[in-house]
């Protein structure tokens, strides 16, 4: 049994025919020079003014893989400017010897900015929760590791219940009037057997029969190559608009920030490990986070990473973690249509949400890796808006559904059934906002990423058919595909929403 989620609808919603206030402004102004040529009577110039305005009017309102002609433009300007500039290519220091301070990131793209600081030691271990700064979008963030066991054997009953309760998280986010966004990220990738091969050699024992040795090994490699591991991580946003204030009541400085953010801290474990049913949630520190950076950018080197912690516990001389000098990648480069990393290729791509509602469950395909050596991530974003803004936005949405159905009504233009849909879904978010639920744009973006030796072009084809088979569409992030693997790929707090990271 499934269950389905359709109380969405449309970020903005058109005054006039579906237009909006500044497409319809533009192109007011624009037909003025038609209309004036006919009342001087220059037909000749009016003919000539007429298909201008209809060329404009096509680059206006056309959208071409969910951009205006204009947006393209834009974002083609400004990749070639980029690609003059030698911002598209990267080349991490350590790979000329340069590298000074280890413990400084040296990462690609929208993740320069980004500095990670050791938290006040915390609860009964005293342990140092990583402290993301985010300097380029002025936000911090903190990550957590979760651990879900899922829904797929869930009946209706229990995914509703799990639906309410993110909604409850959200509505908790949006309260605390701190928290900006709340990032669910998931990586899956083929399992590389590293944990199962290092308890073998633990627990193996001289003298075994060679027949069940051999059995056992057949074995393992044939579950290694049909399982799936599953990394989930949870990250909390939040500005330095809404966290100053508190922070310098709090002491001021890093301390009072980490103070606040720990507060909030707690109220969002409290939630996870609670309605959400997680059986863990884990907050990151330095090393840990370094290790998922390093592991998003080079899913391969987990196998080492793994073998060095566990010589480690048995030799405390063994240096096992990943300095953030070295938790990118030794260089990188951004194309039009896929990202390149090391000896890794990337595609991006975010969904559209359907009409008919999504059913809760229906990502597994998204997430299931088509073949070894495969890694699929993905992104579900929760932009929280503020309450005054939620209300001026429902307002004007509302304002705005009124005046298309009284335009339509006066002209004698039928109504569509979606367009009656949509109207009817933005005229009940005032109600659901005065009960004190939080309004929020959630995105979703899936990244597939494979060895070089691999033609990326054939997996993010098949991305794309298993995001059209799980109900959704597909729309390729081209010529931000840096950004998409960022936010998706990489648990640091990416966010495709601020202009830090457009």
């Amino acid at each position: 049994m499934s269950t389905t989620y359709s109380a969405y609808t449309r970020d903005r919603i058109g005054w006039f025919f579906g237009l909006s206030g500044f497409q319809l402004g533009f192109l007011a102004v624009t037909i003025l020079p038609v209309f004036w040529s006919i009342s001087r009577s220059a037909w000749t110039s009016a003919l000539l003014f007429a298909p201008i305005w209809v060329v404009m009017l096509l680059v206006t309102i056309v959208p071409v893989h969910g951009r205006s002609a204009l947006g393209w433009l834009a974002a083609s300007l400004n990749y070639a400017a980029g690609g003059l500039a030698g911002w598209t290519s990267f080349r991490a220091a350590a790979t000329a010897g340069k590298a000074e301070d280890l413990a400084t990131p040296d990462l690609p793209g929208v993740l320069q900015g980004v500095q990670v600081h050791e938290g006040p030691p915390q609860g009964p271990q005293m342990t140092r929760v990583a402290i993301i700064q985010n300097h380029a979008t002025r936000t911090w963030a903190v990550t957590a590791a979760v651990v879900h066991p899922g829904i797929g054997m869930q009946d209706a009953s229990a995914r509703h219940a799990y639906g309410e309760a993110l909604a409850g998280l959200l509505d908790v986010a949006a309260r605390t009037e701190k928290i900006d966004e709340l990032l669910i990220l998931v990586r899956t990738v083929p399992e590389d057997g590293a944990e199962r091969e290092l308890w073998v050699s633990r627990h193996r024992r001289p003298g075994s029969p060679v027949l069940a040795e051999q059995v056992n090994t057949d074995l393992a490699h044939s579950l290694t190559q049909a399982s799936v591991r599953t990394e989930t991580f949870v990250t909390i946003v939040v500005p330095e608009t809404r966290i100053a204030r508190a922070a310098k009541e709090s002491g001021g400085g890093l301390e009072g920030r980490c103070r606040e953010i720990y507060l909030l801290m707690g109220e969002v474990e409290a939630h996870l490990m609670g309605p959400l049913g997680m059986t863990s949630v884990r907050w990151l520190r330095s090393p840990e986070l370094s290790m998922a950076c390093r592991t998003g950018f080079a899913p391969g080197d987990r196998a080492g990473i793994i073998e060095a912690l566990a010589q480690r516990a048995a030799d405390a001389g063994v240096n096992a973690d990943v300095p953030w000098a070295m938790a990118g990648p030794s260089g990188a480069d951004t194309t039009v249509r896929h990202y390149s990393h090391d000896a890794w290729n990337s595609i991006s791509a975010t969904l559209k949400l359907p009409n008919r509602g999504a059913v809760m469950g229906a990502l597994a395909p998204v997430l299931t890796p088509s073949e070894a050596g495969e890694r699929r991530s993905f992104l579900v974003a929760y932009p929280i808006m503020s309450q005054a803004k939620a209300d001026r936005q429902s307002g004007n949405a509302e304002w705005a559904a009124d005046l298309s159905q009284g335009v339509n009504d006066k002209l004698g233009r039928k109504t569509r059934a979606a367009q009656r849909d949509a109207q009817s879904k933005t005229r009940g978010f005032d109600a659901k906002l005065a009960r004190g639920s939080a309004l929020t744009r959630p995105y979703a973006v899936a990244t597939v990423t494979v060895p070089k030796t691999m033609r990326i072009t054939e997996f993010g084809r098949r991305l794309d058919a298993a995001v059209r088979r799980s109900g959704f569409a597909p729309l390729r992030l081209d010529l931000a595909q840096d950004v998409g693997f960022a936010a998706s790929t990489v648990p640091m707090g990416i966010s495709l929403t601020r202009n830090g990271a457009a």
